[in-house]
Parts: C-alpha cells; sequence; structure tokens
C-alpha cells in the first residue's frame, strides 16, 4: 500500500467488545477531513457512539456498508494523506462487465500556498498521536473539525459505500451514475449492482432518499414486492425501515406455520443474550425476597417536595442510597467471582461501589451505572441516575458508562409488577429488584391498616456468601425503607 494512504482500523472499543455494528457514515468518498473528525456512527452491545478519526486527509475508501457488523482491527476507512491523491484502490480496478463505467471523484484539494500550509498542519497534528480513537475519547490536543457535508446528507452515503474486498465482483467506490427523470441523484453502484442481480428496473423505482435518490431499501422493497402488486407509496418508504421479511412460502418444519419474519439478533439484544446465558450457566443463584411497608418513606418525600418542588430525589435515589450504605455493611454483595485459566478460583473485592440500575430504552435493556455511588447523597445519586437514563436512551453511553456497575438495582414495580426471579447481570454476583407500591393491608401495632407495600427481591450468587449475608442485606435495606428518618440519620 502506497504510503500516502492511511488505513483507520475499527478500534478497540473497550470492556471486551470485539465487533461494532456500522449504522451511518458521516463522510464520503472524496472529503477532506481533520484530526478527530468524526466519521461513523456505529452501535456496539452497549451504546451508539461517534468515532472519530485519528488522520487528517481526504477520504480514498470507506470499508463497510450501514448494517453491517465490523470486528475489531479490520479496516474501516482509508484516508489520503493532504497532498495526496484520494483516488481508492478500487477504482483502479476492472469494471466489471454490464456496469455502468464511472467518472473518477476529484479529490478537491488544493496546490495553493494556503492548501499546503493546511496539509502540513494536518501532519504536525497526526505526529501529535492520534490513534487515541476508544469510544468517547478523541486525540489529546487535537483539531476537531466540523463536518465537511451536512450529517442529514449521510443517509444517502450509507448506501454508497463498497463491498468487502474479498467480494472479486465488486465496483469502484468512486462509482455513480445519473438516471434519467431521478432528479440530480447519483445512484451509488451497490444500489445499482443489487438491481441489476435481481433483475430491477431503476426506472420504475421512486427514490425515497435525498432529492428522489434510490436507496439500497427501495431496491429491497422492490424485490419483494411482486410484479403485480400497487407500489407503497413513497412517504410510507421513507418513515419506515426495510422488514425483515422471510420469503412467502417458508414454512416452519415444527409447527408448520409460516414464517412471518426473521429478525437478526444483534447490537443490544445480542449483548443481552450472551450476558443472560452467560450468568445462567455459570452462577447458581439463589433468591430471597420480603414485604416491606414504604408509607414512611412516601411520607418524607411528600413532605420534602413541599419544601423543595422542584429539588425533591425520586423513591429510586433514597433506595439507593439505603442500597449503598447496605453494601459497605455487607460487601460480599460488591464483588465477582473470577475463575483462572488454570481453573483457579477467588473472589474479587473493591474499594468502592459503582452502582448500576436497569433503564429501559428503544434499543432494549441497557444498565448503566453511577460510579462511586457511596460518595454520593441521595439528591446527587438522582442527578446522576437521570443523566445517565437519559444518555442511555439517546444511544449516547460510553461503554465505561455501561459496563462498570458492581451492583445491579433493578426498578421494575414500573412496569407494574410485583416481584421477578431476576437474572443477575453478569459479571456482578447480586441484583437487588423493588416492585410496584400498592396499598395492601398491613398490622401497625396491633391493629389493620392500609399501608405503601412494595416486595423487595435480591437474587444473589451463592459461591461468594450464604443466605444469612443476603437476608441480612436486604432486612438492612428494607429497615431502612421502613423507617428513613432514622436510617439516613446513621449514614
Amino acid at each position: 500500500m502506497s504510503s500516502d494512504m492511511q488505513v483507520f482500523k475499527l478500534p478497540d472499543l473497550g470492556e471486551g467488545l470485539t465487533e461494532a455494528e456500522l449504522v451511518n457514515w458521516l463522510v464520503a468518498v472524496g472529503d477532506e477531513i481533520v484530526v478527530d473528525q468524526p466519521i461513523a456512527e456505529v452501535e456496539t452491545a452497549k451504546s451508539m457512539v461517534e468515532v472519530p478519526s485519528p488522520y487528517a486527509g481526504t477520504v480514498a475508501e470507506l470499508h463497510g456498508e450501514a448494517g453491517q457488523t465490523l470486528d475489531v482491527g479490520k479496516p474501516l476507512i482509508s484516508i489520503a494523506r493532504a497532498g495526496a491523491s484520494a483516488a481508492s484502490p478500487a477504482a483502479a480496478a476492472p469494471v466489471p462487465a454490464g456496469s455502468v463505467d464511472p467518472s473518477p471523484v476529484s479529490s478537491g484539494l488544493d496546490a495553493s500556498p494556503a492548501a499546503e500550509a493546511a496539509a502540513e498542519t494536518y501532519r504536525t497534528e497526526e505526529k501529535a498521536g492520534s490513534g487515541n480513537v476508544l469510544i468517547g475519547y478523541g486525540t489529546p490536543g487535537g483539531v476537531t473539525g466540523g463536518r465537511t457535508r451536512p450529517r442529514k446528507a449521510s443517509v444517502s452515503v450509507a448506501s454508497s459505500v463498497v463491498e468487502p474486498a474479498a467480494v472479486t465482483e465488486m465496483e469502484p467506490a468512486v462509482a455513480g451514475t445519473r438516471i434519467p427523470g431521478k432528479l440530480s441523484a447519483v445512484i451509488s453502484p451497490l444500489v445499482r449492482k443489487m438491481a441489476r442481480d435481481h433483475g430491477v428496473s431503476l426506472d420504475a423505482i421512486e427514490g425515497s432518499g435525498t432529492s428522489g435518490l434510490i436507496m439500497r431499501r427501495d431496491v429491497e422493497a422492490a424485490i419483494t414486492v411482486p410484479a403485480t402488486r400497487e407500489p407503497a407509496p413513497a412517504a410510507s418508504r421513507v418513515s419506515a425501515p426495510a422488514p425483515v421479511a422471510a420469503s412467502a412460502d417458508a414454512v416452519d418444519s415444527r409447527t408448520g406455520l409460516s414464517v412471518s419474519a426473521r429478525t437478526p439478533v444483534r447490537g443490544v439484544r445480542k449483548a443481552v443474550a450472551a450476558n443472560m446465558t452467560r450468568s445462567r450457566s455459570e452462577i447458581p443463584e439463589a433468591t430471597v425476597w420480603v414485604d416491606v411497608d414504604a408509607t414512611a418513606l412516601l411520607e418524607m418525600r411528600a413532605e420534602l417536595k413541599k419544601r423543595a418542588p422542584h429539588d425533591t430525589p425520586g423513591l429510586l435515589a433514597f433506595i439507593a442510597r439505603f442500597v449503598t450504605a447496605g453494601l459497605k455493611k455487607y460487601p460480599a454483595l460488591n464483588t465477582r467471582f473470577e475463575t483462572a485459566s488454570d481453573g483457579s478460583q477467588e473472589i474479587v473485592g473493591f474499594d468502592g461501589i459503582n452502582l448500576g440500575f436497569a433503564a429501559q430504552t428503544d434499543r432494549g435493556l441497557v444498565v448503566p451505572s453511577v460510579r462511586n455511588a457511596h460518595q454520593l447523597s441521595a439528591r446527587e445519586l438522582d442527578a446522576e441516575i437521570r443523566r445517565l437514563t437519559a444518555v442511555a436512551r439517546d444511544g449516547k453511553a460510553t461503554p465505561t458508562e455501561l459496563g462498570s456497575g458492581t451492583f445491579t438495582l433493578n426498578n421494575y414495580g414500573v412496569f407494574g409488577v410485583d416481584g421477578s426471579a431476576a437474572i443477575i447481570n453478569y459479571p456482578e454476583v447480586a441484583m437487588l429488584g423493588v416492585g410496584r407500591i400498592i396499598d395492601k393491608p398491613w398490622v401497625v401495632n396491633g391493629e389493620l391498616a392500609v399501608r405503601k407495600v412494595t416486595e423487595l427481591t435480591l437474587a444473589f450468587d451463592h459461591r461468594v456468601c450464604d443466605g444469612e449475608t443476603a437476608a441480612g442485606f436486604l432486612r438492612y435495606v428494607a429497615d431502612a425503607i421502613e423507617n428513613p428518618g432514622g436510617a439516613l440519620a446513621d449514614m
């Protein structure tokens, strides 16, 4: 490979992650980029993040397409150094029979003194040592440049990337052709090849992309929809993602029913499946539970809310504070059980508590964690829980925020259920669940009364402690909820 070509490989995303799904390209072939400029959005098993470039120059080749899963350490993007030609190696390859001969894309670089000075600045930035492109980080001292293309235009870029180099029947990365009647949109070679292989006429397709651009989803829709059926309105194709449909004649051999769809397990769902499977197969868990009178806690919070309507912690924050105090008293539940390659085993304890909490998002269930939660007050815990919930739902939580917990608190009561046989969040050793708070008959001072009652459920790894420890922790948290004033006074 030419010394003028810099190949950036998908970086180590941390926390043992080995792959990521390419969601969207933020640059295109021919774009000039600077050090630390975001070049792609990827979705790991834990979060959706932007990947910054460690190099400056001109984009020569994009290694992957939207929806493709890429392995860490594999090429992500090729960038020509400033002042060098940005022509992709694929551009010089013979054009497959039947394809449209593409015209090359100019690098767009200027040979003026100003451009040379800028190029020298880029080279200086590169020498400063980029490469620190782990998710959530950029290059120290580097220049963070704005995108050279509007972000909304990146939708079409995602469909114009090339297939992996191992595929022999590949069209040049810079290829593109204009179809009469399709406005000024340039249809990517990947889309044209897909249409040609399936006998679909591009003239008969109304593009759903920007300026009428024919996207991959449009060709897929044309392939799966019978020719006799009226085409769906363009608006519906834009708003809905391409379905993962099974062929009409696919029949399940066990049930005899037609298969309506097959959904790939990837991203967060794939991580959850692997994590839960490993938890069930490795951890001999046990469960203890107790009903708790939360009336006093609700009354205390209501009184605080009267004094400070906009600065009162939520119930989960108070319970979180009780949990961190309980873990200090019963540290065995704030550990990790490890088995070495030689078969030896040890229990790893921690000087501190990173309290994870389950958060439901559009991407699935994730567990962000409040780092050093034992050092925070209920009000501080409330603020951090709200912040982490927001970034998790936006898909912007970092791997550190999603993978550093030592104990998990799960408020499944928000779903209207009382209890759960929870699966421990591997590699932690315990999880506390909180059910809904409802009115129940309760004996108070020898008399029957209606009280606000919830159920606490603790799942724990029986390898790290026995039932006495688990029950002691659970009883401690329950007592704190029933007598919050006294508990907080001692914390």
